[in-house]
């Protein structure tokens, strides 16, 4: 039922065009973006716990989203090689596995309280992750016709935005909700309460991950047992022919279209990330909002949910408008709103930096389709480049944090505004590929 705008969608389109139907595919690819996002915004919950638990600097704190996001950048090209060898399908079963044994490692890192072993899990979730993107991104953008790739994949990336959104909710009851002790509150404690407390706090992590865990595994198995299309990218050397120009160069590498669009994917990711880690500790400050916690994780919320509406209105939009124009005038706003955030407190800053998200939901699809159109054959390769590019997510949060450290929470915004400034060149310029605009000029 929570699928079915998109498979509606793409039914009445295939109908209309006697295509190929793809909707139970697309449903199928539908449930891993909503997973994948879950998994993701649930980190933003879970820094701030760990800051508590082990009395970690910002900075060390987002250490988090370093292991997380380089995993990306580390497994991106092994697991291109691996759906290349095994197909689609076996590579998603193979991701899902990989990221249920992340979840499952949580456990013995909360029992024995140990923030080497919770940046491993982290790793280990995040390659498996990063295998399910290498597979569906492209899956998604090649079922169906061309012109409607950008429009087709922010309605996927919607429901991936349905999870980022739960899951702050989520984490901020099973997590948050137990409140973690300085070492004086811990020094004051007698035997049986310090066992208590203990238990209580790694249960916060542990019974919310065994549940996702379990819920990637009987995934898994229930994608092995649906068939899935085998699609293929278009690999004529007729390229002018099939509206693809892969005949001009034997390197996704050579098309500065695809490199720009490769840093374009980093300073979004890192930017979105960066700003979503903070979140929890800035609506805590007393001159934003005062929230505890436990509050302000809930409306972590909505930031992501913002992403989702946009990615829902997105889809319609982009069926009308050209996506680098929409892409261009969404990085603008965004990064505008976060100046306002900087500029101001209370309220006014609390929900100008919460309504950015509703402007980032275009930018990773459209970044994406953008970077990988008229490729042809290196469609695969472009692919992997883009996704090596999430890297961003590690670096540009830790570089924050090193500012938030430094220059305060408040003012470590402007990286963020930089990375929507880059994103703005890109929508209305930077994606047009080098011999299409000597052709105009």
């Amino acid at each position: 039922m929570a699928f079915s705008p998109a498979t509606a969608i793409e039914k009445n389109t295939a109908i209309k065009n006697g295509e190929t139907n793809y909707t139970t595919a697309l449903t199928v690819l539908t449930s891993l973006f909503f997973m994948w996002g879950f998994l993701t915004a649930l980190n933003d919950i879970l820094i701030p716990h760990l800051k508590a638990v082990f009395s970690l600097n910002y900075a060390q704190a987002m250490l988090v989203q370093f292991v997380f996001f380089a995993a990306y950048f580390i497994m991106s090209l092994p697991s291109g090689y691996i759906v290349e060898k095994i197909g689609y399908k076996k590579g998603i079963v193979i991701g899902l596995v990989a990221a249920g044994i992340g979840c499952l490692l949580f456990y013995p890192a909360a029992a024995i309280r140990s923030y080497p072993l919770f940046l491993f899990a982290f790793f280990i979730l995040a390659s498996g992750i990063t295998l399910l993107q290498v597979a569906a991104n492209p899956y998604v953008s090649i079922l169906g016709k061309p012109e409607m790739a950008s429009s087709r994949l922010n309605l996927t990336q919607a429901f991936n935005s349905l999870g980022t959104t739960i899951a702050p909710y989520f984490g901020s009851i099973l997590i948050l909700s137990v409140a973690v002790k300085s070492a004086a509150e811990i020094a004051k404690l007698d035997s049986a309460q310090l066992t208590a407390y203990k238990l209580a706090e790694a249960s916060a992590v542990q019974v919310p991950y065994l549940g996702l865990a379990a819920a990637l595994f009987i995934l898994a198995a229930a994608i092995g047992a649906v068939k899935l299309p085998e699609i293929k990218a278009e690999s004529n050397n007729n390229g002018k022919a099939n509206g693809t120009f892969d005949h001009i160069h034997d390197s996704a590498w050579k098309y500065k279209h695809v490199l720009l669009g490769a840093v374009g994917i980093f300073v979004y990711v890192g930017a979105e990330v960066a700003i979503g880690s903070f979140l929890v500790n800035y609506l805590g400050e007393k001159n934003i909002g005062g929230l505890t916690e436990a509050q302000a994780g809930k409306y972590v919320s909505l930031y992501w949910g913002g992403a989702m509406v946009g990615r829902f209105i997105g889809s319609a939009v982009l069926r009308k408008l050209k996506p680098g124009n929409v892409l261009g005038f969404n990085s603008v706003v965004a990064g505008s709103l976060v100046i306002i955030t900087m500029i101001f407190t209370g309220h006014v800053a609390m929900w100008a930096v919460l309504l950015v998200g509703l402007f980032n939901s275009i930018m990773f699809p459209t970044i994406f389709t953008l970077g990988i159109a008229g490729l042809g054959k290196h469609t695969g390769q472009a692919s992997g480049i883009l996704i090596m590019a999430i890297v961003g997510g590690a670096l540009i949060p830790v570089l924050q944090g090193v500012l938030a450290d430094n220059i305060g929470i408040h003012h470590a915004f402007i990286l963020p505004v930089l990375c929507y400034l880059y994103i703005a060149y890109y929508g209305y310029k930077g994606h047009i590929p080098a011999h299409l605009k000597s052709a105009r000029a």
